[in-house]
């Protein structure tokens, strides 16, 4: 493991800088409001145009990495993620805030673009597992960093926004700087919605629910810490003990879920989500030690049905339909990452910051409702399921797939690197195109002192 964080730590520290940014801007935005006393409906705006900058993203980032390539690509999205994040401190007209949110997840998508298909390049297929690893662990202390920030410099002055545009000017440098060719050109995992609907609608309507829950509760979470009287430390205390809980669970549900009918785990996570959340939902005041634990655990289950919903339809769908599952699951989470705070944040106006946990009971309840374990057939459950759990990081983009572990390393090339619809020569072709690109790689390393080192 000590060797595979030598030779992927710029790349872990590139994702790390972009997470503590993004998670320090989330929660600065929506204190912000709060302390203007603006309604929480806008805090929803705002988190919902970054998800919907995320989903929109994929698309673009394909085209934009086409034309330009991975370096530039990634350059110029950072650079306009700076200038967004500056441009909060400029105005205070809201719709520009929303827009510029916008252009904030527009830009993250197309950088977790390059780095994953990078890391996917150089990961080898016995490492691939510690590889994705790594990469949620950066990721997910990025988050809890972003938030520690706050309890360091609780004054929500524009600094706060200089802060989170540094990381993403330092998030640069690593790749900017790296000696290693691009990775090889992509295109866009296909997407068959009516398949993946009738094959795996359990799973999709988890994600969904999913969706409308963290997305909610990254954007609106704060606002309710902030109505129980926290101080601005404190919430950051809050936040990041609520994301904390995301990166423990993971390890101890991948257990269970290897041993253990997963839509059965779905519906009893569901269910106690359900349970903890309704205290909160019925009081209009909590005691902080209490609401620091209960928080906690409502993180821990909210932050498993995600990877559970992941690993269950991995069963029910064949290894080469595995890349444009996972856009099929990123998508369906985007949508309902976007809805989410819009709905929690329409009711949190209308009756209260409580409304909260009050939608993530509704919605947990309709999962409980929904995740029938009886009505799983087993007729499309691949051979070798259940397949071995994996902790899947905080954000990522459609490639995320080509790390997974259990996605077949040839079946992801096939995928990812050569069109639908090529006809056999075509293929043919390409794959001589790609001998050739590596004989000429091998020449360009035999030519220099040293090898290319790792990013």
């Amino acid at each position: 493991m000590g060797q595979i964080w030598k030779s992927f730590r710029s790349l872990y520290f590139a994702a790390l800088m972009m997470l503590i940014g993004s998670g320090l801007l989330s929660t600065y935005l929506a204190l912000r409001l709060a302390a203007d006393n603006v309604d929480s409906l806008w805090v929803g705006a705002l988190m919902a145009a970054n998800y919907f900058g995320l989903a929109v993203g994929g698309k673009i980032g394909h085209r934009l990495i086409a034309r330009v390539g991975h370096i530039r690509a990634y350059a110029t999205c950072a650079g306009i993620v700076g200038a967004a994040v500056l441009g909060h401190g400029m105005t205070d007209w809201l719709p520009a805030w929303v827009g510029l949110r916008m252009i904030v997840g527009l830009g993250m998508m197309c950088q977790y673009m390059v780095l994953e298909s990078w890391l996917n390049e150089q990961a080898d297929a016995r490492q691939r597992g510690a590889v994705f690893s790594g990469y949620m662990i950066a990721s997910y202390l990025g988050l809890v960093l972003g938030q520690m920030i706050l309890v360091v410099h609780p004054e929500l002055g524009p600094e706060l926004l200089m802060l989170v545009a540094m990381c993403f000017a330092l998030c640069l440098v690593p790749v900017a700087m790296t000696r290693r060719i691009h990775p090889a050109p992509l295109h866009p995992a296909p997407l068959d919605p009516r398949f993946f609907i009738k094959r795996v609608p359990q799973s999709l309507s988890t994600v969904l629910g999913s969706g409308l829950i963290v997305g909610s509760f990254y954007g609106l979470a704060p606002v309710y810490a902030s109505d129980q009287g926290m101080p601005t430390q404190q919430v950051g205390l809050f936040m990041g003990c609520c994301i904390l809980a995301g990166l423990v669970v993971q390890y101890p549900l991948g257990w269970l879920s290897d041993r253990y009918d997963r839509a059965l785990l779905i519906r009893s996570l569901a269910g106690g989500l359900a349970l903890f959340s309704l205290p909160l939902a019925i009081l209009p005041s909590v005691p902080l030690e209490l609401l620091f634990g209960i928080g906690f655990l409502i993180s821990l289950l909210q932050f498993g049905l995600y990877p559970l919903a992941v690993a269950f339809s991995n069963d029910h769908v064949e290894s080469e339909r595995r890349v444009s599952l996972t856009a099929m699951l990123l998508v369906t989470y985007g949508v309902g990452a976007s809805i989410g705070p819009l709905l929690a944040g329409v009711l949190m106006k209308v009756f209260g910051a409580q409304m909260l946990y009050a939608f993530f009971v509704f919605f947990a309840l309709v999962l409980v409702w929904r995740i029938r374990p009886k009505a799983v057939t087993g007729l499309h459950q691949v051979d070798d399921a259940p397949l071995n759990h994996v902790a899947m990081p905080a954000a990522g983009s459609p490639l995320s797939a080509a790390l997974d572990p259990r996605v077949d390393e040839q079946v992801v090339q096939d995928v990812m690197h050569t069109p639908a619809a090529a006809a056999p020569e075509e293929a043919a072709m390409q794959e001589g195109a790609e001998e050739k690109s590596r004989e000429e790689v091998a020449f360009v390393a035999e030519s220099e002192d040293d090898k290319p080192r790792p990013v």
